[in-house]
């Protein structure tokens, strides 16, 4: 157990400080075995509050943890704007012809929402100076969007081309020994802000469209597809 100074921890001081108390005053021990006793509570107590505290890491690599910090906030105001972009659908889309875009807006809105937790998770991943992501682990992920890509055509096609082009790049930095998490937070952080921009797009067409055209409608179903594949590639890149 990691020792820690007490004095950042009150209960534990006063943990101590009781102890001291009892054993003196009501137990009639000397203080000069009780003052050790009570100094060890209070140390003890110490360190095992910090340990139950939320683990902090340093990433050894100040511009890798700018990004990851920028990534961080990134992640939570797609939540925010996809939570409000939920609130508006839910007011507007009404009809029973616009339950489709609805399910399709609620689907994503819930698939953001896990992104903050899923960036915490890999930055822990990303501890120390040689966490370098694993040749294995990209070519799975490049395996993975080039079966995507046999099978996917138009915008979906196009951003899982980009991925592919991208997990070539830190595939061949990997494979040269190269640390590849700062090219990794820079594709996760671009994919970030092409969904925000999807659902600006979205809540654009969602304020403005006339909501009982359905060319209108599918033109917002054809962004909320593109915010889905966006997500999918997201996901990939997020993962462990």
């Amino acid at each position: 157990m990691k020792l820690v100074n007490p004095l950042y921890y009150p209960l534990a001081v006063l943990a101590g400080g009781i102890s001291l108390f009892f054993g003196v005053r009501l137990l009639q021990l000397p203080s000069l075995f009780m003052l050790p006793v009570a100094s060890g509570i209070t140390i003890i107590g110490a360190s095992l509050i910090k340990s139950r505290e939320p683990s902090t890491f340093e990433l050894a690599n100040p511009e890798l943890e700018r990004e990851v910090n920028a990534v961080k906030l990134a992640a939570l105001g797609l939540v925010n704007q996809s939570e409000n972009l939920r609130s508006e659908a839910k007011k507007l889309l009404t009809d029973s012809f616009q339950i489709e875009i609805l399910t399709a807006v609620e689907i994503n809105c819930d698939r953001t929402a896990t992104l903050p937790n899923k960036i915490d998770t890999l930055a822990g991943n990303l501890y120390g100076n040689t966490s370098i992501l694993s040749v294995s682990s990209l070519q799975q992920q490049l395996v993975e969007v080039q079966q995507k890509l046999s099978a996917s055509s138009g915008v979906a096609k196009e951003h899982l081309s980009q991925l592919a082009a991208s997990l070539k790049r830190n595939l061949k930095l990997a494979q040269d020994g190269e640390d590849t998490r700062l090219a990794r937070i820079i594709n996760i952080s671009t994919l970030i802000q092409d969904c925000t921009g999807i659902l600006q797009q979205l809540q654009t067409k969602l304020r403005s469209s006339d909501l009982s055209d359905s060319q209108q409608i599918n033109e917002m179903q054809s962004l909320s597809d593109e915010l889905t594949s966006l997500l999918e590639n997201l996901d990939l890149l997020v993962r462990k």
